[in-house]
């Protein structure tokens, strides 16, 4: 944003005794015990009536539902049938504050660039050319692998050594994601044989060094009571010897590349008592019990070659979801997150009351809670196109405006807002997604990472920018309804930049 603009935040205790009056509340949209929403924060919470919300500056931007951090501007009107004394209805301060507070205008909180949170410079020029950040967090180790003040400006000249500037050695600097490997089909083992062919060359600097697959490994829950059409541990077992197969006919590729594999909710052990369903999340990796032949693979090509003769060994890590990658410590942070979190948004994400007219059919359309991300009170013409790219400088991969965009790319724009605004990979209620408190600090956003690789199997493939982050989604490897057609994505470390590949089986 060029335009820098503050607003006053009232808290909701505040609201006691000022029935009539205009305020901005910012605070956890939850569900009451009445079943009615409303709105907490540290000091109390209070009822919301959004009959008159509407999106705040345009249409379809962001999922709202109960668990995230909002921002409501409206006016508090007070019970005054209430019977008890003026602190409330139940008791006031910290609790629940009588009345009810009407909204009129509701968004999410602004999202922060990675650069501002760390205190460095990207490279961005403000308006009276200035590119310094400010303090920041800019001594804070987030990943163990050093601040960014101590270690970051080292890190980067090291990463543009040994990557070469502009791009020279992109061959050796690029990840490729695949998203819901299914082993159990053997359409997606017959489309890894056409993905790794493609990258398995004589040549070692054109070979990726990263290949990441992302479950679901099985197309139906494991140990799930025994009626889950996929077996159990053995056939499981069986699902990666088969994926070892495939790897052991690409040794070359074996010896240069460490192949991460993200688990999914129905891959073991969550599924063995959630069949499938939504389990707690951070999850851990698939166990050693069933990955022993993939192991083997790669230390038999390190083997055959000799770590003398190739230099680089590559390696099966079985990650946890979600996973963090850093390269060059923390000049470059990947976040890999398996999820079908854009059926949940649309599950759950709540409606408003509010008919928006259309202008061009004349007939009152009912508008669902996707509103508009951003500081509230800016002018809608004026602010929708600035939200809508990474701004100030262009990227290739920024979001087009919403005239031109399809409907997936309308799609890939409103998740990306939405998750990335929370600043939280699971910004839902415990009741909705489970979340294991020991581990809660894995699923943050805070700081935005370099890159987020978004894998949902309900969400078309994208690769998009926003706030200085890349989002990317491979989407399905076996695209289902295209034929014969397979889908991944190819990552440039140098650029920092993915696309979406596609071929044919």
């Amino acid at each position: 944003m060029t335009i820098q603009q503050s607003y006053k935040i009232t808290p909701i205790a505040n609201l006691l005794g000022r029935s009539g009056s205009s305020h901005l509340l910012l605070g956890l949209l939850t569900v009451a015990p009445t079943g009615t929403l409303a709105i907490s924060d540290l000091t109390g919470s209070i009822a919301l009536d959004l009959q008159h919300a509407k999106p705040h500056v345009g249409k379809d931007a962001a999922w709202f539902c109960p668990g995230m951090i909002v921002l409501i501007d409206g006016v508090y009107e007070e019970d005054h049938n209430a019977t008890t004394s003026g602190l409330g209805q139940t008791g006031g301060i910290g609790g629940t504050i009588g009345g009810k507070f009407i909204g009129f205008s509701i968004g999410g909180p602004p999202c922060e660039r990675r650069n501002v949170t760390v205190g460095v410079s990207d490279g961005v020029k403000s308006e009276n050319g200035d590119v310094t950040a400010g303090a920041g967090f800019g001594w804070v180790d987030f990943l163990g692998v050093g601040s960014e003040r101590a270690t970051g400006s080292k890190l980067r000249r090291t990463e543009q050594r040994l990557l070469g500037p502009d791009g020279a050695h992109t061959g050796t600097a690029k990840m490729v994601v695949c998203g819901e490997v299914n082993l159990d089909s053997p359409s997606t083992l017959e489309a890894l044989h056409k993905m790794l062919r493609s990258y398995a060359t004589d040549d070692a600097d054109r070979m990726p060094m990263t290949v990441v697959l992302m479950g679901n490994f099985v197309t139906h829950a494991v140990m799930a009571g025994g009626n889950s059409g996929s077996g159990g541990s053995i056939e499981y077992k069986e699902y990666f010897n088969a994926l070892a197969s495939v790897l052991t006919e690409y040794p070359a590729l074996l010896r240069r590349t460490t192949l991460v594999l993200v688990p999914g909710d129905k891959d073991p052990w969550a599924s063995a008592f959630s069949a499938g369903a939504s389990a707690v999340v951070p999850k851990k990796g698939v166990p050693d019990i069933f990955t022993s032949r993939v192991k083997r693979a790669f230390a038999e090509a390190n083997r055959e070659a000799g770590v003398k003769k190739s230099g680089v060994e590559g390696e099966a890590v079985f990650a946890t979801n979600p996973a963090r990658i850093s390269l060059f410590g923390p000049a470059h942070e990947i976040v890999l997150f398996r999820d079908d979190i854009s059926s949940r948004l649309r599950r759950t994400a709540i409606r408003f009351a509010t008919l928006s007219h259309d202008l061009e059919q004349g007939e009152p359309v009912e508008a669902d809670a996707t509103m508009m991300s951003g500081g509230l009170g800016t002018d809608s013409s004026t602010r929708e196109n600035t939200m809508d790219v990474d701004t100030p400088t262009p990227a290739p991969a920024a979001f087009p405006s919403a005239e031109s965009a399809d409907f997936e790319t309308l799609m890939a724009r409103k998740l990306v807002r939405t998750v990335l605004d929370q600043s939280h990979l699971s910004p839902f209620p415990l009741s909705t997604r489970p979340v294991h408190w020991d581990y809660a600090s894995a699923l943050q956003l805070y700081p935005l990472p370099t890159t987020l690789v978004l894998a949902d199997a309900e969400a078309p493939a994208f690769a998009v920018t926003y706030e200085g982050c890349h989002v990317m989604n491979p989407g399905r490897l076996v695209r289902e309804g295209r034929g014969n057609q397979i889908g991944w994505l190819e990552y440039d470390v140098v650029s920092k930049r993915g696309v979406v590949k596609e071929d044919m089986l």
